[in-house]
């Protein structure tokens, strides 16, 4: 069940477990964004995060990494989901990253060559 179909308490629950589980291992750095699982946010869990300091942070290109499809899979996504949006959703956990880290390789080079900035949204 998708997260915005569980209880308000869940939902809190889950957010404060992950941002105090980042505050441990970052050494208290703030958290700037939250992002739900799947994009399930609803009105209550963004009030969570913001009531916490966080913005939350969508996505429009998904490339299903965490299913392991293939560096190739993982590269073609991009190259044709990329014109919905500049937000590309990766996953660092889960498994082995082999294939995200792959694709990561060649996807770098080529956003460069086609005028792309890597950045991060501005906070605050």
């Amino acid at each position: 069940m998708a997260m915005d179909k569980k209880p308000v308490s869940y939902q809190e629950k889950e957010i404060l477990d992950a941002k105090h589980m980042i505050d441990e291992a970052s050494g208290g750095e703030r958290i700037w964004y939250c992002r739900a699982p799947g994009g399930a946010f609803t009105r209550q869990s963004r009030q969570i995060a913001a009531a916490c300091g966080m913005r939350n942070l969508g996505w429009n290109v998904d490339l299903g990494d965490f299913r392991q499809p293939g560096a190739d899979t993982i590269v073609r996504t991009v190259k044709e989901q990329l014109s919905t949006g500049p937000t590309v959703l990766l996953h660092d956990g889960g498994g082995n990253r082999t294939q995200t880290m792959e694709a990561l390789e060649r996807l770098l080079p080529w956003l460069a060559e086609e005028g792309y900035a890597l950045s991060f949204p501005k906070a605050g």
